[in-house]
């Protein structure tokens, strides 16, 4: 059976690229919608479209189909290294959380989590922002021709520090997202009127997808804030399109709340929430296929079609572990079926 777990008969490669994978797919079917929902942060779309669907509409007719797509090759790329940092930060974390018995509580183990998603966006943040400004700008009269040449640009223009603008909204970010995260969590056992041990694959598939839309309501003004940080510059055309004017993080919310009323630091809302179910399905489904393959070939399982395990392997070890088992079989063998004199 499928499980949201971590499974030890998988190597750290094979999880790291099942999950990869899995990001890609997701993220590039789920892309419109999040174009959407960045034009509506940024205000680019304000006043000329209404809904996700009205934005992507003029999108399409502006720039053509392929903008649809605009910035989801550099959100793909940095996925592999996002995965390999926040993994590395999440076992250092639960190392530190983790009392002397060796126990960690769920509000730490939320903690961990929270922190190494921190850590690994901060490392990462320069490759959100390039997102950012290649959403913005228009296909038709780019001001950058790739990823690369936005990377150079950005820095010769407007120096290193700009690739980091509006990374402190981040931080600021994880706290109420912690909070959602743990406020859904204290509170599954009541919704399903169960233990949590005994969740089948669709209602842990639905946690995840309410953690997400509560962490993600909560935690959605400063990321408003951050994208309008991101995508103002002097150096774009009407300063990357944001429909309000500030100095900082602070006269940013100040200026949002004066031009559009708190709900302003809402805006986009319900285009990314949205694509949580589609991002999370095709996410869940896609890692699932991957992980039958991986199985499927460390010899766990007869076909990757089917979880059904393979007779007379051990699930308990590990895969390198069954390996040299298969090389000891295999090997002993070969030797009683040498001629003797």
């Amino acid at each position: 059976m499928a499980t949201w777990r971590r499974d030890g008969r998988l190597t750290g490669s094979q999880r790291l690229l099942c999950a990869g994978l899995a990001g890609t797919l997701s993220l590039s079917l789920t892309a419109p919608l999040e174009l959407a929902t960045v034009l509506a942060q940024v205000g680019v779309v304000r006043g000329r479209a209404r809904g996700p669907w009205g934005a992507g509409l003029r999108v399409w007719r502006a720039e053509g189909p392929r903008a649809l797509w605009k910035g989801n090759a550099v959100a793909c790329l940095r996925l592999f290294p996002c995965s390999a940092v926040q993994l590395a930060a999440y076992r250092k974390f639960v190392v530190l959380f983790t009392d002397d018995l060796g126990h960690i509580s769920q509000w730490r183990s939320i903690m961990a989590g929270s922190l190494a998603g921190m850590v690994s966006t901060i490392v990462t943040y320069p490759t959100d922002l390039i997102k950012t400004r290649l959403i913005v700008q228009n296909m038709l009269e780019p001001s950058y021709r790739g990823i690369l040449h936005a990377f150079s640009t950005i820095y010769q223009q407007e120096g290193f520090l700009a690739l980091y603008r509006g990374v402190s909204l981040t931080i600021l970010g994880a706290l109420p997202f912690s909070a959602g995260s743990l406020l859904v969590y204290m509170n599954l056992e009541k919704i399903w009127n169960g233990p949590r041990d005994r969740f089948s694959l669709l209602q842990n598939f639905a946690n995840v997808c309410l953690a997400a839309a509560v962490t993600q309501t909560l935690s959605f003004p400063f990321d408003t804030v951050k994208r309008k940080m991101q995508a103002q510059s002097s150096y774009l055309p009407h300063c990357g399109g944001v429909d309000v004017h500030f100095s900082g993080a602070v006269d940013c919310f100040r200026q949002i709340v004066k031009a559009q009323g708190v709900l302003g630091l809402w805006n986009g809302l319900a285009a990314n929430l949205l694509k949580i179910v589609p991002y999370f399905g095709v996410m869940f489904g896609t890692f699932e296929f991957c992980k039958r393959i991986c199985l499927y070939q460390n010899g766990y399982i007869v076909s990757p079609l089917s979880y059904k395990l393979t007779p007379g392997v051990d699930q308990s070890l590990k895969p390198q572990e069954l390996r040299e088992l298969k090389k000891f079989f295999k090997t002993g063998q070969l030797k009683s079926k040498k001629p003797t004199l």
